[in-house]
């Protein structure tokens, strides 16, 4: 089957490639209004681009012909919060990814505790096993729809006890959840180990 993309609309485009790219983690995001509104949304365009200093991307669409509150927030606060959330709190993600007014908070919404974070001002939620507060660094638009990569710095990592081990973090224990085609969602399923291969240290430390 052969599919030339540029016979396809951006939605169709959109359902073909969200189906492809699979499993995507999913980085949960609290940001701050300019007028002080909490909000809360999931983005599964989600990846780290640098490790030392730590660095994060997110790529935020648009909601009709505006851009979303988030990608409004962080340009505006420069200061959010991404989080990796679990399987107890699925529903909860998915939930988040409703649109409402920017005036209105999914936090308060959900019925979400939050905790203040240490760095920045934006507020991290209790619940969630992993927070990085982070500062924003970059905004990149790409493609007709100009889709924002937000590339923000990680400025304080916060993980839930036991979650890391020998510095490393225990993936069975973190069950993160991940966004496949469509409103589903997936855990990781069968974890598989191999030889541990030769690579060139990244730093001296």
């Amino acid at each position: 089957m052969r599919i030339d993309p540029t016979e396809l609309g951006a939605e169709r485009i959109y359902r073909l490639m969200t189906g492809i790219v699979v499993p995507r983690p999913i980085a949960w995001v609290t940001s701050l209004s300019a007028t002080g509104v909490l909000n809360l949304a999931p983005f599964s365009a989600f990846t780290f681009v640098s490790q030392k200093p730590p660095m994060l991307a997110i790529s935020v669409g648009r909601k009709g012909a505006d851009y979303k509150d988030t990608a409004h927030n962080i340009l505006d606060t420069e200061e959010y919060v991404i989080h990796i959330a679990d399987t107890p709190l699925m529903n909860a993600v998915h939930d988040s990814s409703i649109e409402h007014p920017s005036d209105v908070s999914e936090v308060e919404k959900l019925g979400l505790e939050t905790i203040a974070s240490e760095r920045i001002k934006v507020p991290r939620l209790a619940a969630a096993p992993v927070a990085m507060e982070c500062r924003f660094r970059q905004c990149l638009e790409f493609g007709d729809a100009k889709s924002r990569l937000i590339v923000g710095e990680v400025v304080m990592f916060h993980l839930r006890e036991g979650l890391v081990n020998d510095g490393k973090v225990e993936t069975k224990a973190l069950d993160p959840i991940a966004r496949i085609g469509g409103p589903r969602y997936a855990r990781l399923g069968e974890i598989v180990t191999l030889n541990t291969v030769f690579q060139t240290p990244k730093s001296k430390d």
